[in-house]
């Protein structure tokens, strides 16, 4: 019969005797490496990985908080547990937003306690894997269905032709910067590819129209949100992915559609998304308008901050577009390049024909 896989922790402690009740405490139902200094734990966490890591707060060259902000720059997707003897406010509230550690564990601990705290943290880090692991999944099950609606929609309206992906490529662009994880990273990903699938639903003489829309037609317009919703909604591995195509109208102020959330009620991926649509629409050329520069359009949405945009992910965005822009004009060059390539073959084929 095959063993049991054991889950691994990195204990921490620069006091050996504290070192050694930790391991006591855990050997028997978990897979534990020891460090006895922060520095010595960052070495052993270049050549191994961890489902969770248990680190004492005052230590000496690095205390707890500094090493386990550190070590979620190496292994985001850890677990991370404190345990510390103080109980002050600042110093708890910078180990979660700082170290983004799970849970703290008060000296002097309970040892059946902390098998609870470390068994609590292990069944979480699973639950994010699982996530991730079905986003993975899902990206692949849907990879050719994705491509097809966004060709379909390409071929109706030229206005999207290539949105879609500039999108979410500006998203995940944001989402890196904002430290989240893998899992809803995914979720941004599927949203910024389906977020305008409605448009498929909205008349075409709408769509490419030369004169400016009436207010009548810009209803219609607005309403892709709920036709994205409508054709997405019965996929239910997707539901995360629609609350994120949802709300990514939505203002800041509350001004926006079609449900008036403000601030944060409107899910983090809708907003990063919000910031990335308005930009690559006013840079795109429609039928009834010329395309703005970068240079405008960004202004734009920098005067939008606090009012349509969350104003932390406008600076955010401003941050990563120059690298952002330069990277995606290398991949639109490349594909044309290739194109070019595709097209000559086939001339020289029907030539020979």
């Amino acid at each position: 019969m095959e063993e049991e896989k054991k889950y691994k922790i990195l204990i921490v402690d620069d006091e050996p005797d504290n070192l050694a009740l930790l391991y006591r405490t855990l050997r028997g139902k978990y897979d534990i490496t020891k460090a006895s200094s922060a520095v010595e734990a960052l070495e052993i966490l270049k050549n191994k990985e961890f489902n969770c890591i248990l680190s004492d707060h005052k230590m000496p060259q690095m205390d707890g908080v500094e090493f386990l902000r550190r070590t979620y720059e190496v292994c985001p997707n850890t677990t991370r547990l404190l345990v510390t003897a103080y109980s002050d406010v600042k110093i708890l509230i910078d180990a979660i937003n700082y170290a983004k550690i799970y849970r703290y564990i008060k000296k002097p601990f309970n040892p059946d306690e902390l098998l609870h705290i470390v068994e609590a943290s292990l069944e979480y880090h699973q639950l994010k894997v699982d996530n991730e692991n079905l986003i993975k999944d899902l990206k692949e099950l849907f990879s050719g269905t994705v491509k097809a609606i966004i060709e379909a929609l390409d071929a109706k309206d030229s206005f999207t032709l290539g949105r879609s992906r500039r999108v979410t490529f500006y998203s995940l662009k944001m989402a890196d910067k904002l430290h989240i994880n893998n899992a809803e990273k995914g979720r941004i990903e599927l949203a910024g590819l389906l977020h305008d699938i409605g448009m498929i639903g909205v008349a075409e003489d709408i769509l490419n129209k030369s004169q400016k829309l009436t207010k009548e037609e810009f209803e219609e317009i607005k309403k892709h949100v709920h036709h994205s919703v409508k054709i997405l909604e019965d996929i239910k591995q997707l539901y995360e992915v629609i609350e994120i195509i949802k709300y990514h109208h939505e203002y800041y102020d509350g001004n926006g559609y079609p449900y008036g959330l403000k601030g944060d009620e409107i899910p983090l991926g809708s907003r990063v998304i919000a910031v990335a649509d308005a930009y690559d629409s006013m840079v795109s050329h429609r039928a009834y308008r010329p395309s703005l520069s970068s240079d405008e359009a960004l202004k734009i949405i920098e005067e939008r901050a606090g009012t349509q945009f969350d104003p932390a992910l406008v600076k955010l965005f401003k941050d990563i577009l120059p690298d952002a822009l330069k990277e995606v004009r290398e991949y639109e060059e490349k594909m044309k390049f290739k194109e070019n390539i595709h097209a000559n073959v086939e001339v020289k084929t029907e030539g020979k024909n």
